[in-house]
C-alpha cells in the first residue's frame, strides 16, 4: 500500500499502524496511559546494593519492555552495564526501548544474537548496531520513532515500559534526581522525564548520591522505585561526540552563512523570534552567524529551543535571547548553564515535541535549522540511512521541528564524499517534503514551491536561487548519477512518522 509520499508499505504493517497521509492528517484524542505505583511506607529504603538487586526487585522477566535515555550520548555507561547484568541473569526476549542507540552501545549486537533482546524501538541506530540491523540480525523489525513520536507512543500506551533504567548525575536515596550537578553532568533529562512518569518501575542509577532533598528536582521521588549507586555512569566528554560537531570546514561555514542570510531576509527575523538549530556542523554554525546579525540590528530572540549547545548559552548570557527551553544539552557548557541560569528551562520530550498532546513547544518555533543525509526533488529528507542503505543515523526531532516551525531549513552540501546529497528519490523518508521550506547549499538555495511567500520575500536578498531539480542536476554533474541500492525483501525497520503512521520502511541490504 502506497502512502502520500509514494512509499510502498507492506500490507501487514499498513493495517497495524496505518500509513502516512500528511503531516497534519491525524488529530486523535486519547486517554493518557499510566504506570503502576507501589507505595513506599515510612522506614522503607529505596536504596539497593547493586544493579542485579534492582533488577530482581523490579521483577524483570522474559518478554518485558525496558527503557534507557541517551543524554550521555557517546559517553553512556548505563545501558551496557545493565544489559550485561541482565544477560548474566539469563533473562531473554526483551523489548528494548531507549530514546536512542549510540556507537558505544555496540555490545547490544551480542545480546541480540543471544536472544536477550528480540525487539527494539529507538530514535536511531549508529554505526555497527545500525549495520547489523540492516544486515537482518533481528527477526522483528526495529521501530524508528522521532523524539516527539516516542513521547506520544509512551503517553498513549502504544509503548508501555515495564522497567526504566535511568542514569542520573545526581540523586538522593529517595529518588530526587537532576542532570546538572554531579561528576558526569549531562544537563537536561528531557527524555528520561517521560520514561519516569509512565514506566511501571523506575530505577535510578547514579555515581553521585547526595543528602535528601536533592535539588533542583528534574525527576521527583514519587516516580522512583529504586536507587543504585555505581562507580561511574558515564563520561561527560562523550556528550559532545558523534553528531554534535563545531565546524571549521570552509564549505560548511559558507552554507551556514547563506543559511543565516535566509533567516535574516525572512519575515520571521524580528524581536521575539524563536529558533532551533540541529546538531550538524553547518546547522550549529548558523547560530554564530545569526548572533552577529542580531547584535548589528538590535534584535533579541524570545526563546531558543531544543538540543542546546554552549554557543546558545552565550547568546542567552549576552542578552541576545530571553530564554532557553532545553530537552537535551549537547555539551558541558549547556549542562552547566542549566544549573546557574534561571532563564534556562528543562523540559520533557513530550513538552518539546509530542504531536498528540495539548500543545508542544515545537508548535511555537519560528525557525528551525536542520541537516540531512539526502534531500530529494520532492523535498523529502533522509537522516537515517547512509549511501549504502544501512541505518547509520537517527530520526531525532527532525520531523517534529519541521512540522512545527514556520520556516524549516535544510543545510547540506551538494555532494558529500563524492556522493550527491540532492537526489531524485531519497533512500528513506524521515521528514516529508511538505514540512521543508528551504534547502541551503554552498552554491545557493531552493525554496519549496509551496512557499510562494518565501520566494517573494527572498527574491531581492542577493542569495542565488535554484529549483530543487537544478540543484540535483548540479550535484549529479559533479558526482554522477548514484547507482540504486539493492535490497532484499525482509523489512528490518519501520519508520513511524511522529503521529504513529508508517512513512517508510527499511529493508535488508543485499549482501
Amino acid at each position: 500500500m502506497k502512502n502520500t509520499v509514494g512509499r510502498d508499505i507492506p500490507q501487514e504493517y499498513a493495517e497495524k499502524y496505518g500509513v502516512f497521509e500528511g503531516q497534519y492528517a491525524k488529530k486523535t484524542s486519547y486517554q493518557r496511559a499510566s504506570g503502576k505505583v507501589t507505595p513506599v511506607h515510612p522506614g522503607e529504603s529505596k536504596l539497593v546494593g547493586s544493579i542485579r538487586e534492582a533488577i530482581e526487585k523490579c521483577g524483570l522477566k522474559d518478554g518485558m519492555t525496558i527503557s534507557f535515555h541517551h543524554h550521555f550520548r557517546e559517553g553512556d555507561y548505563v545501558l551496557n552495564m545493565v544489559m550485561d547484568e541482565i544477560a548474566k541473569m539469563g533473562i531473554k526476549n526483551l523489548y528494548l526501548a531507549p530514546s536512542s542507540i549510540a556507537n558505544v552501545h555496540e555490545p547490544l549486537i551480542e545480546h541480540i544474537k543471544n536472544g536477550v533482546v528480540t525487539g527494539i524501538t529507538s530514535s536511531g541506530l549508529r554505526d555497527k548496531v545500525g549495520l547489523a540491523i540492516s544486515q537482518g540480525i533481528m527477526k522483528n523489525p526495529v521501530i524508528i520513532r522521532s523524539h516527539g513520536g516516542r513521547a506520544r507512543a509512551i503517553e498513549t500506551g502504544a509503548l508501555h515500559i515495564d522497567v526504566a533504567f535511568l542514569g542520573v548525575p545526581s540523586a538522593d536515596e529517595y529518588g530526587n534526581a537532576n542532570g546538572s550537578h554531579g561528576n558526569a553532568i549531562c544537563g537536561s533529562l528531557g527524555y528520561a522525564k517521560v520514561d519516569a512518569e509512565y514506566a511501571d518501575k523506575v530505577v535510578l542509577i547514579t555515581d553521585n548520591l547526595v543528602p535528601y532533598p536533592n535539588t533542583p528536582i528534574s525527576i521527583p521521588q514519587n516516580l522512583v522505585d529504586y536507587v543504585v549507586k555505581v562507580d561511574a555512569i558515564g563520561d561527560p566528554n562523550g556528550i559532545a561526540k558523534g553528531a554534535t560537531r563545531f565546524t571549521s570546514n570552509p564549505k560548511e561555514l559558507l552554507i551556514a552563512e547563506i543559511g543565516s542570510k535566509v533567516i535574516v531576509n525572512s519575515p520571521y527575523f524580528k524581536n521575539g523570534f524563536s529558533f532551533q538549530s540541529g546538531s550538524g556542523g553547518s546547522t550549529l554554525a548558523v547560530a554564530r552567524f545569526l548572533a552577529e546579525e542580531m547584535r548589528e540590528r538590535g534584535i533579541k530572540a524570545g526563546f531558543i529551543l531544543g538540543g542546546i549547545t554552549s554557543n546558545m548559552v552565550e547568546m542567552l548570557e549576552e542578552g541576545l535571547a530571553e530564554k532557553i527551553i532545553d530537552t537535551q544539552s549537547f555539551d558541558r557548557g549547556a549542562a552547566e548553564s542549566l544549573a546557574r541560569n534561571e532563564n534556562h528551562y528543562e523540559i520533557s520530550a513530550s513538552f518539546y515535541a509530542n504531536p498528540g498532546n495539548k500543545g508542544a513547544a515545537v508548535n511555537n518555533l519560528d525557525v528551525v535549522v536542520l541537516s540531512a543525509l539526502e534531500v530529494d526533488t520532492d523535498f523529502n529528507v533522509n537522516v537515517l540511512t547512509g549511501s549504502d542503505g544501512a541505518i547509520r543515523g537517527a530520526s531525532g526531532g527532525h520531523c517534529d521541528t519541521a512540522a512545527g516551525a514556520k520556516l524549516s531549513m535544510i543545510l547540506t552540501p551538494l555532494v558529500r564524499g563524492r556522493i550527491p546529497t540532492i537526489v531524485e528519490k531519497v533512500n528513506t523518508v524521515i521528514t516529508p517534503g511538505e514540512g521543508i521550506d528551504v534547502v541551503v547549499t554552498e552554491i545557493g538555495i531552493a525554496i519549496n514551491p509551496r512557499r510562494q511567500d518565501l520566494i517573494d520575500a527572498l527574491k531581492d536578498s542577493g542569495i542565488p536561487q535554484f529549483t530543487i531539480e537544478e540543484l540535483k542536476e548540479k550535484a549529479y554533474k559533479i558526482a554522477g548519477t548514484p547507482d540504486p541500492i539493492e535490497y532484499e525483501d525482509q523489512v528490518v525497520a519501520l519508520v513511524e512518522y511522529r503521529d504513529g503512521s508508517i512513512i517508510d520502511v527499511v529493508r535488508k541490504i543485499k549482501e
